[in-house]
């Protein structure tokens, strides 16, 4: 039997973002399954912060993706 998931929103991810010390800590990543990214989001507080400015931007394309699978 086929798994379904649910589909994922960028708003959502955007909002997680925001909300928790404004990306840095990686959660929008691990909304989207992207665990070990989260971890290191977690761990490098957002590849200094770099990393979190590229998601503003990249988020959108994520999600897709995500939701592609």
């Amino acid at each position: 039997m086929a798994k379904t998931y649910a589909k994922k929103e960028a708003g959502i991810a955007y909002g997680l973002m925001l909300f928790t010390l404004l990306g840095v800590a990686g959660v929008q990543h691990f909304y989207m399954g992207k665990i070990g990214r989260g971890f290191l989001w977690l761990l490098t507080f957002g590849l200094l912060g770099i990393g979190t400015i590229i998601d503003l931007f990249t988020i959108p394309g994520q999600i897709r993706n995500v939701n592609r699978r």
